[in-house]
């Protein structure tokens, strides 16, 4: 995610957005969150073409913290993969410090599957991810 978060950068993820809904076969699908008519996040699920599996992403915007908000998000694009997209395995990364989307995983019915050495770069520095996943029951 930029940071900050520029107008153009909201240009041209719904830019990307409206062109992967109008494939056949989008390989991401995104929400946004709204609340009151303001978009405060999104939530989506980037799915490699023909498989099985797919990874989800979120953000929301820090005065929405700690409501449950995302928890909720993540449970109904999980079940959107899994009824929808008719998906065997959902996935997320969460940096290794950002105890709080571990949290929103586990609520959400994800299990810890393991730590991704230095599996992400944010500007210099290389960071270790904590891989979650559900699995349709």
């Amino acid at each position: 995610m930029p940071s900050p978060y520029k107008l153009k950068d909201a240009q041209n993820w719904v830019v990307k957005n409206l062109a992967e809904y109008k494939k056949k076969e989008p390989a991401i699908i995104g929400f946004a969150i709204d609340i009151g008519g303001e978009v405060v996040g999104s939530v989506g699920v980037h799915k490699i073409v023909k498989s099985h599996q797919a990874e989800i992403g979120y953000w929301l915007a820090e005065q929405h913290w700690g409501n449950g908000i995302m928890t909720e998000a993540v449970k109904l694009i999980t079940k959107f993969s899994f009824n929808e997209l008719k998906l065997e395995r959902v996935y997320a990364y969460a940096f290794s410090f950002n105890k709080a989307s571990q949290k929103v995983l586990a609520k959400a019915g994800f299990k810890f599957e393991g730590i991704l050495k230095k599996n992400s770069k944010k500007g210099d520095k290389f960071i270790d991810d904590y891989l979650f996943a559900k699995i349709r029951t």
